[in-house]
Order: structure tokens, then C-alpha cells, then sequence
């Protein structure tokens, strides 16, 4: 009993054990229960299922108060708010990299849970680094504050870009070294099949393996912004993982619902770059101003608020027109949805 006691990164082992359990429990009830067989998820179930996983989160935001104290769990809330937002246009990149494989909805539900599988795995490996830097050199805070500043001021300047997956460095340097099958292979990521010119039956890499490759890259990429956003929020390792991986547990669910919809919030992307500039600029204000920090509960309704002003600006005043070929203007909501 002593061992559970024991102290990781500032909270005793039995926390860890209670979160990652958690976490298990929900993947394995989602594989096991809700798609034991490959299916094409509508958007009512894939929107059921997103509550379900923003109710367990909220949840665990209750079980966060009651053992950290109300501070913690408004940091918590934020940091799942954050992450969320910022998922929302990962969603984007997700929809072009599946449109470039020719992934089938029945097939992206499998890609998406491994996918998200990584995810915990890499995102608690960058999340113990930045713990172990911040720790040590606590003036990284200023530098990921910056990072913010600068990469959301940037966003609202420029827009966002057009991902064109087929220059992804990590799928050039697959195709190079691996040997890829022209085509799906159900849901299997490698097959074994004789090589056309020996006739040796070899192990081949199929499509599906690659858009889980890719993803996985998409989602480090992401990260970039997303990791200082959330130190830049708190520096407690577990309120950072547990945020982090609630929002991210249910991105696969959200994607199926929102892929083919966010497009018509056309001003969600600039009411994300203001939080970002606004997280980023936090350190500094509270510095100016002599203050230890912005109040948590500050925060989280800025944020809030930020969100709920970009998305009522878009259902307000639609998305605007684009063209076909021929030069007629239609409604972007009969553009293609994975443009971004």
C-alpha cells in the first residue's frame, strides 16, 4: 500500500493508476462495446458518443476538485477547453489525409483509435520532457508564451494553409524505404503477399498503415502549439496529461460529426488564434500588472467567451460563397468538405 502512495511528478501513484485506468476502461469499452465490428458511424451516433466522452471528462473535472481543490479543477477545465478548441482544426488535416488515401468511413474508425492510442503514448513522453525543462529552466515559460503570441497573430494573418499531404516528409521517406500495397486491404495495416518480380512472399505495408503514420505526424505537429498552450495554463503535470488526453480521447468521436461541418464556422479559426494570443500573453499581463497569475476562473471564461463569440460570428453571418470551375458561385457548404 505504502508503493501507491508514492510521489510522481507531485501526485501520488494511486492518481496515475486511477487515471490511466480510466482511460483503459473507456478504450476498451468503445472497441469491445460500441464498434466491436467495422461500421460507417453517422453523425447521431458519432455525436452521442462525443457527450458521453465530454460528460465523463467533466466528470473527471469533479473528481479533480474534490481531491486538488477548486483551483485545480478550473486549470483542468481550461486545459480541456484549450485542447479541445485547438483538436478542432486537427479535425481538418484528418479529413484531408483520409480524402488522399481514399479511406472509407466504414475503415477510419480503426485508424482513428490507434491513432489516438499513440497519441496518449507521445503526448505523455512531450508532456514529461516539457515538465523535466520547465522545472529546471522555469524562464521557458516566457519562451512558450512567446511561441504562443507569435503563432496566433500569425494565424490571424495569414489564415490557415492548404495541407497537401503527398509532401508530408515522413510519408515521402515511408514510400521510399517500405513497400506499400496499391490498395486497402480491409482493415489490415501489413499483408503478406509474393513479390512480382522474385515471387518470395514479402511483408508489405498497406494505405491504411500510412494515413495512421501520417496522423500520428499531423498530431506531433500539433502538439507544437497545444503543449506550450497548456503550460502556459499550468505547469502541473497531472491537471496537463489529463486535459490533454480527455480531449483527445474524444476527437475520434467529434471527427465523424464535425469533418464535413466545420467549414461552415469560418471564424473559428481566428477566435482559436485569439486564444492563443491571449494564453500567450497571460505570463506577461500578470507580470505588468505585479500578479502571481491571471485567476484561473478569469481564464477559462475568457476563453469561453472567445470561443462562443467566434462560433456565434459564423452562424451569424454564414460562410461566404466560392466557386465551381465553371465560375458560379455556390454555397461552401456544398464545397468539398476537406478543404481547408
Amino acid at each position: 500500500m505504502d508503493t501507491l502512495l508514492v510521489d510522481v511528478m507531485g501526485k501520488p501513484v494511486w492518481m496515475w493508476l486511477a487515471f490511466l485506468l480510466l482511460v483503459v476502461v473507456l478504450l476498451v469499452f468503445d472497441l469491445g462495446v460500441f464498434h466491436r465490428h467495422s461500421h460507417e458511424i453517422g453523425v447521431k451516433e458519432s455525436l452521442l458518443l462525443s457527450a458521453f466522452y465530454i460528460t465523463v471528462a467533466i466528470a473527471f473535472g469533479g473528481w479533480v476538485w474534490h481531491h486538488m481543490g477548486d483551483e485545480a479543477a478550473v486549470l483542468y477545465l481550461t486545459g480541456f477547453v484549450v485542447e479541445k478548441s485547438l483538436a478542432m482544426d486537427n479535425i481538418f488535416v484528418i479529413a484531408l489525409i483520409f480524402a488522399y488515401f481514399g479511406i472509407p468511413r466504414s475503415l477510419q474508425r480503426r485508424v482513428l483509435l490507434w491513432g489516438i492510442i499513440g497519441v496518449i503514448v507521445l503526448r505523455a513522453l512531450m508532456i514529461g520532457a516539457g515538465v523535466a525543462i520547465v522545472t529546471e529552466f522555469e524562464w521557458v515559460l516566457y519562451i512558450f508564451a512567446a511561441f504562443l503570441i507569435f503563432s496566433g497573430v500569425k494565424m490571424l494573418w495569414t489564415g490557415d494553409d492548404e495541407y497537401d499531404v503527398s509532401q508530408n516528409p515522413v510519408l515521402r521517406f515511408m514510400r521510399r524505404r517500405c513497400r506499400v500495397t496499391p490498395e486497402l486491404h480491409g482493415e489490415r495495416f501489413f499483408v503478406r503477399k509474393p513479390d512480382t518480380a522474385t515471387g518470395k512472399v514479402l511483408t508489405y505495408v498497406t494505405p491504411l498503415f500510412l494515413a495512421l503514420v501520417v496522423i500520428e505526424f499531423a498530431d506531433m505537429v500539433f502538439a507544437v502549439d497545444s503543449i506550450p498552450a497548456i503550460f502556459a495554463i499550468t505547469t502541473d503535470p497531472y491537471i496537463i496529461y489529463t486535459s490533454n488526453i480527455f480531449a483527445i480521447l474524444g476527437l475520434r468521436a467529434l471527427y465523424f460529426s464535425l469533418a464535413a461541418l466545420l467549414h461552415r464556422f469560418t471564424y473559428l479559426s481566428h477566435a482559436l488564434a485569439i486564444v492563443l494570443v491571449f494564453i500567450g500573453s497571460k505570463i506577461f499581463v500578470a507580470d505588468a500588472l505585479g500578479l502571481t497569475k491571471i485567476p484561473p476562473a478569469w481564464s477559462l471564461s475568457i476563453t469561453l467567451g472567445i470561443l462562443a463569440g467566434g462560433i456565434i460570428l459564423s452562424l451569424v453571418k454564414g460562410t461566404p460563397d466560392v466557386e465551381d470551375e465553371d465560375g458560379t458561385a455556390v454555397s461552401s457548404g456544398d464545397a468539398d468538405p476537406v478543404r481547408r
